[in-house]
């Protein structure tokens, strides 16, 4: 009977054995003696690190622990640390296990020889020199196979870029002495043939042939550039004609030293229509529709009418715009705008027309053209107030001038700008007193730049000025559009809009003959959408030299909403004795 009950009782243990030898914990993995990114490396190349959040048998704990120091110093090789020296400590923590890693790096492998080979046409290109010098700038440094393998390709993509599609890199290696700590960089290409632009195939165009050619920023001839070939398809989408546009490189099909391009297309929605409720601290509570025609015609004909109703403004505008030839983008544009505004100081009836000539040039966009302005104007008033009250002036004037601007903005995302700025000049004058009931002459320029700073780039610093000069026989005849005010959003905030500028005996303000106005802002963003702001600006409207700046503080808050930036400020004016209170100012759109 012992025998039976001896194969009960190893039955009975049988359960207990299997649960033991199949007992499983998961592993906490500790680096010390190294900083991120090679405390980051050092865990990623340990196998033991696969089993932090999964179950792991003591057989497997050991054999990977076993392997850990081997597999730490190889993750330090990249890094150019080739003589590091690891110390592994195991410890049970209950069910679970600790694995402490410390690693002594030692001394690194530096850079002590660079020689980069390429051939004499390729180095003629500063672009191509700019890349074999970042290879050369490792010399000294600390062997780091992460920025070889970068500034190696961004070379290869570099001789891509400018033409030289048949490169090849015929050398590329990284001769490492561990005795001496030291590595030499050897790289080789043959550069082969630089090609040039063949013939642009438009496909799926709805416009006359020839058109889009206004678009293209190089000549069949020129040499192969893919920044050009970026510049083309940026050119394309902001022409607002097409839904789709592919710029396609036939490198595949390069012969005789060119290469055809390909430009794939599909046209945008003819008409499209717009509309809806807007708010504006400036402007009050207001809708605003448009129709628009991207294209009417074969050739490229633009035609856009806009309407806008709002509680201080109400305005309705045509403009007809007629592309021309060119690589210049050039264009001639006709329009006319009537206009109806109401502002703290001003209000104004007014009938323009214009002609105007856009083009490109070095980089700016300039316009130059004709204005035909009619209209009424009362200056003074303060809301319903009687019109023969006493200060008030009124008036009413037609005036043909000239216009003359450059406007230019660069960003890295216009989206959300972290770095970036913009600056507007313009000139206007009559000739003399031809077809005008006043002559005058003006110049105005406005700037903004922004740039972000702090950890992950959450803080923005945005400083904007505006100044502005009128040279006048008759100022009185000036309508308010041609005066300058201060006070708003985009102005001296904590004050509002053109409420404050040069005031007559009655203390009514009439506007003045020059304008400055300088505001600095600092952005806070808790997370992507969401920041806060405070700001302080500064600046006044004045006659001669009589200038006695306005200054206005607050805070804010800013919303990268779907619509677009919305910006939500409380300013209120410092040191004026005139001025009290919080002023509610809201803006929505972009930063430049």
């Amino acid at each position: 009977m012992r025998r039976p009950r001896r194969r009960l009782a190893l039955f009975a243990l049988l359960p207990m054995l299997l649960f033991a030898s199949l007992a499983q914990a998961g592993v906490q993995l500790v680096v010390r003696g190294v900083d991120e990114p090679l405390q980051q490396a050092v865990a990623a190349s340990v196998g033991l690190s696969q089993y932090a959040h999964r179950e792991v048998s003591e057989a497997q704990v050991r054999r990977l622990y076993a392997q850990a120091p081997a597999q730490a110093k190889a993750a330090l090789e990249p890094y150019g640390y080739y003589d590091a020296d690891v110390a592994a400590q195991l410890q049970a923590v209950g069910k679970d296990w600790k694995v402490t890693l410390d690693v002594r790096p030692g001394e690194p492998v530096k850079v002590t020889a660079v020689d980069v080979q390429l051939d004499a046409a390729a180095l003629a290109l500063p672009s191509i020199r700019r890349a074999r010098s970042a290879i050369e700038r490792m010399r000294g440094k600390r062997l780091d196979d992460a920025s070889y393998d970068a500034a190696r390709d961004a070379l290869s993509a570099t001789l891509t870029a400018n033409g030289f599609l048949d490169a090849k890199l015929v050398t590329h290696r990284v001769e490492v002495n561990t005795a001496q700590r030291s590595a030499a960089i050897k790289l080789a290409w043959q550069a082969g043939r630089r090609y040039r632009y063949g013939t642009v195939h438009f496909e799926g165009s709805q416009f006359s042939e020839g058109f889009l050619d206004r678009y293209l920023p190089f000549k069949s001839g020129d040499y192969f550039d893919q920044d050009q070939l970026l510049q083309l398809q940026q050119a394309l989408n902001g022409a607002d004609y097409f839904a789709v546009v592919n710029v396609l490189p036939q490198v595949d099909e390069k012969a005789d030293g060119k290469v055809d391009i390909k430009v794939e297309l599909a046209p945008a929605k003819q008409t499209i229509y717009t509309g809806g409720p807007f708010i504006g601290t400036d402007t009050g509570f207001g809708v605003r529709g448009g129709v628009e025609r991207r294209w009417v015609n074969r050739r490229g004909h633009k035609w856009k009418n806009e309407l806008v109703l709002a509680q201080r403004l109400k305005t309705l505008s045509t403009l007809y715009s007629v592309p021309m030839p060119g690589d210049n983008q050039r264009s001639f544009n006709y329009g006319a705008n009537f206009r109806d505004a109401d502002t703290s100081t001003s209000q104004s009836r007014t009938l323009e027309l214009v002609a105007n000539e856009t083009r490109l040039w070095h980089d700016w966009t300039r316009t130059v053209g004709l204005h035909a302005l009619s209209g009424t104007f009362t200056v003074g008033k303060r809301g319903d107030e009687p019109d023969s009250t006493p200060g008030i002036e009124h008036g009413s004037s037609t005036l043909v001038f000239a216009e003359a601007s450059l406007s230019r903005k660069q960003a890295d995302n216009f989206d959300f700008v972290h770095n970036g700025w913009s600056l507007n000049f313009a000139a206007r004058s009559t000739a003399g007193g031809l077809l005008s009931s006043a002559s005058f002459s003006q110049l105005t320029a406005d700037a903004k730049w922004i740039h972000a700073f702090g950890a992950k780039q959450r803080n923005r610093l945005i400083l904007r000025g505006s100044a502005g000069h009128t040279w006048t026989d008759d100022f009185a005849a000036l309508p308010p559009q041609l005066r300058f005010f201060a006070g708003g959003d985009q102005s001296v905030r904590g004050y509002g809009y053109q409420s404050i500028g040069p005031e007559n005996s009655y203390g009514r303000v009439l506007g003045g003959t020059s304008l400055l106005v300088a505001s600095a802002e600092v952005e806070h963003y808790f997370t992507r959408n969401w920041g806060i702001a405070t700001f302080l600006d500064a600046g006044n409207a004045f006659d001669g030299t009589d200038y006695r700046p306005k200054l206005g503080t607050g805070i804010g808050v800013r919303w990268r909403s779907p619509v677009g930036m919305i910006r939500v400020d409380l300013g209120t004016p410092i040191h004026d004795s005139q001025r009290h209170g919080v002023v509610l100012h809201l803006v929505i759109g972009p930063d430049l």
